[in-house]
């Protein structure tokens, strides 16, 4: 799998609990529609383990099956709609792509 992995963080005027509503309704339900997206997985962060972790949301990972099929979804109407959604919310976001690995399943 192809990850994109998103860190995110509410805008400043958004309680956590409306962010995750949001980012699990209004905005997932145009993520649902990403051509190529294979599964998405997402964290909702309910305590950081150390100080210099606080202050982030959530965490989404959207797989796809390789990066050619990423950069289709990035450049995709789907794509453009759900960015034209997060508009100017003045949240803060972390954005990496990356192959994934299977290190353990109990």
């Amino acid at each position: 799998m192809y990850n994109l992995v998103l860190l995110a963080a509410r805008p400043p005027e958004w309680t956590h609990e409306r962010f995750i509503d949001w980012w699990r309704g209004d905005h997932a339900e145009l993520t649902y529609h990403l051509p190529g997206l294979r599964a998405w997985r997402h964290t909702e962060i309910d305590q950081a383990l150390e100080p210099r972790s606080e202050g982030w949301d959530g965490i989404s990972v959207l797989s796809f099956d390789s990066p050619e099929e990423l950069k289709k979804a990035l450049e995709s109407q789907e794509w453009a709609d759900a960015i034209a959604q997060v508009g100017d919310m003045k949240g803060r976001r972390i954005a990496v792509m990356g192959h994934e690995a299977e290190m353990f399943t109990g």
